[in-house]
């Protein structure tokens, strides 16, 4: 709770140099901005428009005027410049970003670059390690960035881990988004006939096509859908288990689609995911041992018990011929 107070406390001091710097900017344009939801950008106005001086009048709170959806800062009460970063800081960030540029398709290396050069500009640092800093980003993920920065036609050879196969299909980007930690494509699947997210640690070639994308326009109107990797709309038609996961197990809600049903007390939960294949699923369960348990269905709970005991009599078989 202590982080998410911390982070509004910065993105609120970071609100109203924004507002003065782009007046009568729209609700929509400054939630987008800064990287926020409509609702909460909405909060955190209410919020900003009752601070000011304790024990003081109206006069001296953070003020703003609202003509129809647009919004203009009329009184900052001082808070006129963004938050600067101290040289800690500074040095933990560029620390960070030079970490994750070596995970493939976790951000894009140019804008990686832009950061760098900027934060070691304002620290004093020299620019000259900065290309040098950040490796060039691996082919697949390469060729999709640049297959949505050129607007042109995909093929991707992709993996999917809940059907534990591999498939080839044609699409038509439309943006690179970032959910948790991992990058994803959103594009028209021509196969499906719909949009789809593809994992970019998942996408094992992709070629750029020489036509264009040409997603259908409520598809790219409509701004990432984020919910199509959420189980909530996952197929109706693919089994889902549930799952009691030990809390020395937790990492697996960053790179797995599963969904807390109930918290339990020590960290650990019940959680739901869908696959495609009982065999699949099988192999899933058993490589976290006992950290995970299948709950739901019973066919499927039998079938790790069966596995696992398998192993069990083919392992005691080998030692008693030692």
């Amino acid at each position: 709770m202590s982080s998410q107070v911390s982070a509004r406390v910065v993105r609120l001091l970071n609100m109203v140099p924004y507002f003065q710097a782009n007046p009568r900017v729209t609700r929509d344009e400054a939630a987008a901005a800064l990287g926020v939801s409509r609702k909460q950008l909405d909060a955190d106005l209410e919020q900003l428009w009752m601070c000011g001086l304790p024990a003081d009048g109206p006069g001296d709170l953070i003020d703003f005027d609202f003509v129809g959806d647009t919004v203009e800062v009329t009184f900052s009460a001082g808070v006129d410049h963004p938050l600067r970063l101290t040289s800690p800081e500074a040095t933990v960030i560029l620390t960070a970003l030079r970490s994750i540029v070596d995970v493939p398709g976790v951000v894009d290396p140019e804008a990686a670059r832009s950061a760098i050069a900027k934060i070691e500009s304002a620290a004093g640092s020299q620019r000259a390690a900065v290309e040098e800093s950040v490796p060039e980003e691996p082919g697949a993920a390469a060729a999709v960035r640049a297959a949505v920065r050129a607007r042109r036609a995909a093929t991707l050879d992709y993996y999917s881990a809940s059907r534990d196969s591999l498939t080839t299909r044609t699409v038509d980007p439309i943006r690179v988004v970032l959910i948790g930690d991992n990058s994803y494509l959103e594009a028209w699947c021509r196969t499906a006939e719909g949009v789809r997210l593809f994992r970019f640690d998942r996408i094992v070639a992709a070629t750029v096509l020489d036509e264009a994308s040409m997603p259908p326009p409520p598809a790219v109107q409509a701004g990432a859908d984020t919910s199509l990797f959420s189980p909530e709309t996952a197929d109706p038609s693919l089994p889902s288990a549930t799952l009691l996961i030990d809390a020395s197990a937790a990492w697996m809600f960053d790179y797995y689609p599963l969904r807390v049903v109930h918290e339990l007390p020590g960290g650990a939960c019940e959680a739901a995911m869908t696959y495609a294949s009982d065999e699949w699923m099988a192999r899933f369960v058993l490589g976290f041992g006992s950290a995970v348990q299948v709950l739901a269905p019973e066919s499927l709970a039998r079938r790790v018990r069966d596995a696992a005991g398998d192993a069990l009599r083919a392992y005691d078989d080998v030692a008693a011929d030692e």
